[in-house]
């Protein structure tokens, strides 16, 4: 059956709020189950354009929609998704590393990209580390500053 990425990535967002989803291989099989062949990699694009990122929780592992995510994760801003997926912060010279919990990085590295912030040239991210190079020194701790404010939960 031929979807449209919307219904696809519709789909995705009701089965993830409706029951625990541990991975993206049972995501898959729920997809499957509808009637949907959805590959590894369509699935990790969905994931990624929608925010969702896998986090601890008492029950496990499980995906989860940043706040502000999901069909209007284009817009969401940093300070709506870093405090749930914040670990911890450090840096050295003109760097700064944030841990995020485990597939939180792309989120928020996605989300620092878009602010544009004139602080940072650019940043790389992984599946629970982002690197940020910073314009200078100064540049690194005003980002560190901020990032550290952000990211303490309410």
């Amino acid at each position: 059956m031929t979807v449209s990425k919307r219904e696809r990535q519709h789909a995705i967002l009701e089965l993830i709020s409706q029951r625990v989803v541990a991975s993206q291989e049972d995501l898959r099989q729920l997809l499957l189950k509808r009637g949907w062949d959805v590959t590894q990699s369509t699935l990790s694009r969905d994931l990624r354009d929608l925010r969702i990122a896998r986090v601890p929780t008492d029950q496990g592992l499980r995906y989860v929609v940043a706040e502000g995510g999901g069909e209007d994760a284009a817009r969401a801003p940093l300070s709506s998704i870093l405090p749930q997926l914040f670990v911890r912060l450090e840096s050295v010279s003109h760097m700064v590393v944030l841990k995020t919990v485990s597939g939180g990085a792309q989120t928020v590295a996605h989300a620092l990209d878009r602010e544009a912030s004139a602080d940072i040239l650019g940043t790389i991210a992984g599946d629970d580390t982002i690197l940020m190079i910073c314009r200078s020194e100064g540049a690194r701790e005003r980002v560190a500053k901020r990032l550290s404010a952000l990211g303490r939960r309410p």
